[in-house]
């Protein structure tokens, strides 16, 4: 079993990743108001979604300690996430303030999984 979550942890970075890489390389596009959502921001959200439910499921019927409040606000910002990158993943400019706040709740989703023990 724990083969299997370490192995859901490790795609769950990649999701991290996928998202705040694709943010990261846009700042710059953000500055100038041309910035706009990449597919590998939307399927790292949506890996990060699935992923995550995976490991609380995994964890729980490993008997493993799970926060469930911590888990919930995760999700919750994650949710806010999928949904403003989804919404907009077809415009061809997108809100500074908007690609702004994805920016910050991913980070803060990160912080919060760091920091939250």
């Amino acid at each position: 079993m724990d083969v299997l979550i370490h192995l859901f942890v490790g795609l769950h970075i990649i999701g991290i990743a996928s998202l705040l890489g694709g943010f990261l390389t846009q700042m710059k596009q953000m500055g100038q108001g041309t910035a706009r959502f990449s597919p590998a921001m939307l399927h790292g959200a949506l890996t990060m979604l699935i992923t995550g439910v995976a490991l609380v499921g995994l964890n729980q019927a490993d008997d493993n300690a799970v926060n469930n409040v911590k888990i919930g606000i995760k999700m919750a910002v994650l949710i806010v996430i999928l949904a403003l990158v989804y919404v907009k993943r077809d415009e061809e400019k997108i809100d500074k303030g908007v690609f702004g706040a994805v920016g910050l709740l991913t980070t803060a989703n990160i912080f919060i999984a760091v920091l939250w023990t």
